[in-house]
């Protein structure tokens, strides 16, 4: 199963450590699903968790730790088609990211932007306790 977490998710796993973000962080570590990702998230990741209002929730070293994890597991894709569909268009990377990757699912909590979508290039676009109930808990 190919999955996309979006950078929200992973910035809320690093801060809640029994939050249903970090329980998807632990099922991907634990090989339940494949991640995708592109160097668009891994900067949008580095540049969000250095955020003063951040800083102070987010080790320095927890976050880098992770990016690590991510670049040595996960499936890094290179190229990305141009995609203009969500109402924020620094999403549409992600959307670009559910066809180049040909993700299973994209799992986010963008309700206004990416939610509403609900389906993307055959992509299921779903929150994380939605999918976290699809994995089985």
């Amino acid at each position: 199963m190919r999955v996309i977490l979006d950078t929200n998710l992973l910035l809320s796993a690093l801060m809640r450590r029994n939050s249903v973000p970090a329980r998807l962080v632990q099922a991907w570590l634990g090989d339940r699903f494949t991640l995708l990702t592109h160097e668009i998230q891994l900067d949008e990741f580095r540049d969000t968790s250095r955020r003063d209002r951040l800083r102070t929730r987010i080790l320095r070293a927890e976050a880098g730790k992770l990016v690590n994890q991510v670049r040595k597991r996960a499936d890094i894709i290179d190229h990305l088609p141009n995609v203009h569909r969500s109402i924020d268009p620094k999403d549409d990377f992600l959307l670009a990211l559910c066809e180049a990757g040909r993700a299973d699912y994209l799992v986010t909590g963008d309700k206004t932007g990416l939610l509403v979508l609900r389906t993307h290039a055959g992509t299921t676009i779903l929150t994380a306790r939605a999918f976290l109930d699809r994995l089985g808990r």
